[in-house]
């Protein structure tokens, strides 16, 4: 039976939202201003299924790609450019209002580039023996194969096909795989989990795809199956050898451009403490100025940051350690080393570490965040300690996603 509602606006996640007795509606690929007929959407009481768009917004626009709609990785392409950008740049203003927080928020840089430089593909097999690879459907458990994707970096071209194969070899394992492709400056760099342990002629396979494929490294669950060329991708004035899985961020631009809102913003301190560093976006662009002290909790991004200190000419020392910063955040004995810090943690905040640069009598912080929320929880425990917030930048890194990330300056 279909219902008739008249969206209101577009939520925090890309949703249209409809109130209805004192209650809100979500409806995904919804307009402000539309009227839609929808259906129920099983298990979600307060979700709908756009079933037709009675009325349509004059912003409303044609979707690039004949996935979307079905396939889970873009919510929005279907609004018109310049309200998009208003609307994602409001995501933070009202993140910011919420918490209590004042300041002045700057304009939505676009930092898409020439498109996302890696993901995660999954494969899996229906009890009736069909095997699908692609990306998971949105707000369902169902795997919606895909043999193209517009928002990929030109180098990740052949990046599906390699991954059809993987899962077709692979089949006779049965198990759900989860194929993670990253381009590196020299080729593909492709690492396999959920297959368990392979035997001797699966590996062989393997291996022989890799060359089919020109793959840089194929790795499984980290470990080595075979390496053409050591996967590479230049930080600044370093390259890097990438470890099999690290994360990276996700357009080559956006790691540029919030690399140089921070390195902007750490402007007048001299020693830097580089918190969640990974294996070193930041910090090798940091120490074209700054000495840099690095943390981060992953043993092995950290190492191939000292690796490639080691082999880049021209930079102020850097020094790196693996330090779990959710556990043991630094502590305000070892925050007076420091002028200043650049912290970037996961989703999850560092809410520890936080803590304690409120308690210590660093003068400078920059925090960059793909997590408004909370960035926002973060920042009201520094603004509670002393510090003041400068401006917010927000950078579209994650276009067509309700994803937004920010840099912000602290100082007391």
């Amino acid at each position: 039976m279909t219902e008739r509602l008249t969206i209101d606006h577009v939520g925090h996640f890309g949703d249209g939202v409809a109130l209805a007795d004192n209650a809100n509606i979500y409806v995904p690929y919804a307009l402000g201003g539309e009227t839609v007929d929808v259906l129920p959407s099983p298990g979600h009481p307060d979700r709908r299924v756009l079933a037709h768009v009675v009325t349509a917004s004059p912003q409303r626009i044609d979707p690039f790609c004949p996935h979307f709609g079905t396939c889970g990785g873009c919510a929005i392409q279907h609004w018109q450019p310049d309200a998009y950008r208003t609307w994602k740049r409001q995501l933070v203003i009202d993140t910011l209002h919420h918490a209590g927080i004042d300041c002045e928020v700057g304009e939505l840089i676009d930092a898409h580039g020439t498109g996302r430089r890696r993901m995660t593909l999954h494969a899996r097999q229906s009890q009736q023996g069909i095997l699908r690879v692609g990306f998971a459907a949105a707000g369902r458990h169902e795997i919606i194969a895909i043999d193209h994707c517009p928002i990929l970096d030109p180098a990740m071209d052949g990046a599906i096909e390699a991954a059809n194969e993987i899962a077709e070899l692979l089949r006779p394992v049965s198990k759900p795989l989860d194929i993670q492709v990253t381009a590196a400056d020299n080729g593909l760099d492709v690492d396999v989990r959920g297959s368990g342990p392979l035997g001797t002629a699966l590996l062989t396979s393997l291996s022989k795809l890799a060359e089919r494929h020109n793959l840089a490294r194929l790795t499984r669950h980290g470990e080595l199956v075979i390496m053409r060329n050591p996967p590479v991708v230049r930080v600044g004035k370093a390259q890097v050898t990438l470890p099999p899985g690290s994360f990276m961020q996700p357009t080559a631009l956006g790691e540029a451009t919030l690399a140089e809102l921070a390195f902007a913003r750490a402007k007048g301190a001299k020693h830097i403490a580089d918190l969640f560093c990974g294996f070193g976006p930041f910090a090798f662009r940091l120490a074209e100025k700054f000495k840099v002290s690095a943390f981060d909790s992953d043993a092995v991004a950290v190492a191939a940051l000292q690796n490639a200190v080691k082999l880049t000419q021209g930079l102020k020392p850097i020094k790196a350690e693996a330090r779990d910063l959710f556990r043991r955040p630094l502590m305000p004995q070892e925050l007076r080393d420091y002028d200043g810090v650049v912290f970037d943690p996961p989703r999850q905040g560092a809410q520890a570490q936080a803590q304690q640069l409120a308690a210590s009598k660093i003068g400078l912080a920059v925090a960059v965040s793909c997590n408004p929320a909370t960035f926002a929880r973060d920042a009201r425990i520094l603004i509670d300690g002393g510090f003041k917030i400068d401006s917010v930048t927000p950078v579209d890194q994650f276009r067509h996603t309700p994803h937004v990330e920010l840099v912000a300056r602290f100082k007391r």
